[in-house]
This record gives structure tokens, C-alpha cells and sequence, in this order.
């Protein structure tokens, strides 16, 4: 299968440990100063974030007519979590028509475990650096040439101010897509792996809801990829999904 790594995939390894469940971590000074000033919150995912903006208007949810597996609109009890905006009897019938975060990995929390959205982020890049690993769930789904075996596509690539090295400013995953993301140094050649985390803002076309998201269970791993791939890249799983 065509994989785009910049790396060989036995070295997209962590660089800082990565942090487990949701809560107030211990942060260097400048990256606490960041979290405070931006009125962060842990994020169910890994890292921190907020919500800076909820398009007012309103369009018909597209996703009602959605069959892919993995679909239905059920968040698990243990997810429900101060950091989200579920409520029973939600109205799914529409979608905010897109909704901005800031998102923030930092050294305390440097993970973010690998989940879909329905929707279509673009991600835009304000500092620090990042490697971000992809898993096309959605060409198998559908049966891509780009899917062989039955077996997904992992794509990897590092976000950072460094384009002449590759590095991406703005990005964007198509819903559908299984994605995490981890923290790198600020410099690449930094033995002391100092790092102000990596910043960014995340738009969702159409607007966010925890209803469109779903975490990558290890099973699921294990389906979409050989059992060398799964090996590798299971650290980068939730934990609960985990065993």
C-alpha cells in the first residue's frame, strides 16, 4: 500500500511521555502562562483546548444520512465529561455551520490519542512543532485503490515553521480519517527537547459536536492494519481503548 512517511515508522516514536487522562498537569512556566491567558481546559483527547468560535448559522446535519459504521449517535457514560457540551435529547437535525478551538500539546500533556470527526478540520499552525499520524479508515470503508488487503493507508508528516524542511503550516484531514498527533521539540537539534508547545487552531466544517467524534478502540487498529503497523503505532491509543 502507498504509505507517505517521512519516517520509517519504526521511528515515529514519542519524545516526551505521553500523559494519561484528563486533568491539571504539571507545565513549565511560559506554557501554564498560555494555558491561563487563553482560558485553556483539558481536552478528552490529550493536550488543552477552547472553543473561540460557534458559527450562529445553522445548516441540516449531513451526516443523518450517513451509513458508515461507527456512525450512530452515542457517546459512552465515561465520556461525557465537563469538557463536553452533550445533553440528553440533543437535536441533531442541524450542525452549526463551523466551530474554531485553539488546541494546545504541551510537555505535561504531550498526546493526542487517535480519534475521528465526522466533519472536516483545517488546521492552522501559531507555534511549536508537531508530528501528526493519519490512518485512512474511510478509503477502506469505501473500497480505495489506495486501500489494499483491506488494509489502511498511514500517512505521517511533521507540522512547524521549518517549510524548507517540509514542515506544514496548515493542514487539513477530510472526516472519516483516524488522526493523533504528539509533541517534537521546538528545535530539532535541541538535546534538551525544550518545547512551548504546540499551538493551533482547528476549524470543523460543519461545526463540532462530541455525537461526530469517536475514539480508535485497539481492535480497530488491529483490523485496519498489519499486525507490524498495530504493534508500532498502539501507543498512540487512548488508554482505556487499550487491551
Amino acid at each position: 500500500m502507498a504509505h507517505q512517511l517521512d519516517v520509517p515508522l519504526s521511528q515515529i516514536k514519542p519524545v516526551y511521555p505521553p500523559s494519561r487522562g484528563v486533568g491539571p498537569k504539571q507545565e513549565p512556566p511560559a506554557v501554564q502562562q498560555t494555558i491561563d491567558i487563553l482560558h485553556l481546559q483539558p481536552h478528552v483527547e490529550g493536550g488543552y483546548y477552547v472553543e473561540t468560535d460557534r458559527d450562529p448559522l445553522n445548516i441540516p446535519n449531513p451526516f443523518l444520512t450517513n451509513k458508515d459504521p461507527g456512525t450512530a449517535y452515542e457517546v459512552p457514560a465515561t465520556d461525557v465529561t465537563s469538557t463536553t457540551r452533550l445533553a440528553a435529547g440533543q437535536d441533531h437535525s442541524t450542525r452549526s455551520a463551523s466551530t474554531t478551538i485553539f488546541y494546545y500539546l504541551t510537555p505535561g500533556s504531550p498526546l493526542g490519542v487517535f480519534h475521528r470527526n465526522r466533519g472536516r478540520t483545517v488546521h492552522t499552525l501559531h507555534r511549536g512543532r508537531g508530528r501528526y499520524v493519519l490512518i485512512h479508515a474511510d478509503e477502506v470503508l469505501r473500497g480505495d485503490r489506495a486501500a489494499q488487503n483491506g488494509k489502511a493507508r498511514i500517512e505521517s508528516f511533521v507540522v512547524g515553521h521549518d517549510i524548507a524542511r517540509g514542515e506544514r503550516l496548515q493542514w487539513i484531514v477530510e472526516g472519516g480519517k483516524y488522526k493523533a498527533s504528539f509533541l517534537l521539540p521546538d528545535d530539532d537539534n535541541d538535546d534538551g527537547k525544550k518545547s512551548e508547545g504546540l499551538l493551533i487552531s482547528e476549524t470543523v466544517v460543519p461545526g463540532f459536536e462530541f455525537a461526530d467524534h469517536d475514539f480508535m478502540q485497539a481492535k480497530t487498529l488491529d483490523e485496519l492494519l498489519t499486525p507490524e503497523e498495530a504493534k508500532e503505532l498502539q501507543w498512540l491509543l487512548r488508554e482505556k481503548s487499550i487491551g
